[in-house]
């Protein structure tokens, strides 16, 4: 963790929460993350420029946001792509179904227009063997659908 006087003693900006910028009206520095790390509240990261920032976040901060501003220099988060499995969705029925069959093995899904996509594991690759889903590897910046569960209970 980061303590402020540790920050202020390394000259790291301790980072609470994204500003109301539109990185797009800027060209602002990246700081390049993985998505397990934007899913934490606290976590170090350097800018493209090499600047360090520590985050203590109360919300969690996703791919584009911008975090930081000091004169003309804009900082903005850029998440990593990641491998995946891409699927192809064909009608409403069959998209209902990978979705469906993906989440009650509570694995993250993204769902665009035509194809989904998901995490490579064990088990999704088994599924989709066994229920003859085509599928591609690609790499890509996955953004997950996040679901409110309260009290999920099987």
């Amino acid at each position: 963790m980061v303590r402020a006087k540790d920050a202020k003693e390394e000259g790291m900006v301790i980072i609470r929460g994204g500003l109301t910028l539109d990185a797009g009206d800027f060209s602002p520095v990246r700081l390049f993350v993985e998505r397990a790390t934007l899913s934490k509240r606290r976590w170090r990261g350097v800018a493209e420029d090499g600047r360090e920032f520590g985050f203590d976040l109360e919300k969690q901060l996703g791919d584009g946001a911008v975090f930081f501003r000091e004169g003309e220099s804009v900082y903005a988060i850029s998440q990593k792509a990641e491998a995946v499995l891409q699927i192809w969705l064909g009608d409403a029925k069959d998209a209902a179904r990978a979705g469906w069959m993906i989440g009650n093995l509570h694995f993250p899904i993204e769902v665009s227009e035509g194809a989904a996509f998901t995490v490579e594991d064990a088990a999704v690759l088994a599924l989709f063997e066994r229920e003859g889903i085509p599928f591609e590897r690609v790499e890509r910046v996955f953004r997950p659908v996040s679901a409110v569960t309260h009290g999920h209970h099987h």
